[in-house]
């Protein structure tokens, strides 16, 4: 059967599988989650833009930390949003590296978001706040709540990975209190919810899925990565319902 894209579950399997069986660590799934982000905003948006990059705690928001260093790396000019780091034990010793990596080439990490998100001091804000395993069920809980509301309310572009936050991964912004994102990175495959984006680009990122899992969940007619690219542009109608 045809498929583009991949529900929660299945999404989760395969994120389980690849650290497991495709013998990835997160540490390397994420460096090439990151950078394939970064290789879509440069393909939008001019060498030298101001950018807010928005990190949330998890691995939506480590995805986002390793995006604002390699985009720091091809001449922009990031700022990182990190209004809650994890803890330094477990996984959370790996974001702090990250975060020492960002202070060692002096981009500059914010605790506490900006009163506002406007022209003057930015050109485009990154979404990387909640990632696929997000229920909107469950609320949005402070410091996000307050991040939220300052995301959409900007009249800025924003580039949202994976999942546009707010959303719910399978039927999108069902109770409109999402964000509306210009850009959606999608990361290994489409989720459900992009069925619902409309902005105008859409990328699939995430060069690192082994052909035998592209098999296995369906995955093989999704376009393929050209030459050294570390993104492809997908078709407006690629995911409509």
């Amino acid at each position: 059967m045809r498929q583009l894209m991949l529900g929660q579950r299945l999404a989760q399997e395969l994120d389980v599988e690849l650290m497991g069986s495709g013998g990835f660590a997160l540490e390397q799934l994420m460096e090439l989650a990151g950078l394939s982000v970064a290789c879509a905003i440069a393909a939008v948006w001019p060498v030298a833009t101001r950018l807010l990059v928005v990190c949330g705690p998890g691995n939506n928001g480590g995805d986002g930390l390793v995006a604002a260093r390699h985009l720091l790396h091809f001449g922009y000019h990031p700022t990182v949003l990190y209004p809650k780091a994890p803890k330094d034990s477990g996984t959370g010793i790996f974001y702090k590296n990250l975060l020492t990596q960002l202070e060692k080439i002096d981009v500059p990490v914010l605790d506490t978001t900006p009163e506002t998100l406007s022209k003057d001091n930015y050109d485009v804000v990154v979404d990387a706040v909640f990632g696929f395993s997000f229920s909107p069920s469950g609320g949005i809980r402070a410091p996000f709540d307050v991040v939220m509301d300052r995301m959409k309310t900007t009249e800025l572009p924003i580039a949202s990975i994976d999942i546009p936050s707010g959303w719910d991964v399978e039927k999108g912004d069902e109770a409109g209190d999402g964000l509306r994102p210009a850009m959606l990175v999608s990361l290994t495959a489409p989720k459900l919810c992009a069925a619902h984006f409309t902005g105008e680009h859409h990328f699939l990122g995430g060069r690192f899925l082994p052909p035998n899992m592209r098999e296995k969940y369906n995955l093989t007619d999704l376009p393929p990565f050209e030459g050294t690219a570390q993104c492809v542009r997908l078709e407006s109608d690629v995911c409509r319902i």
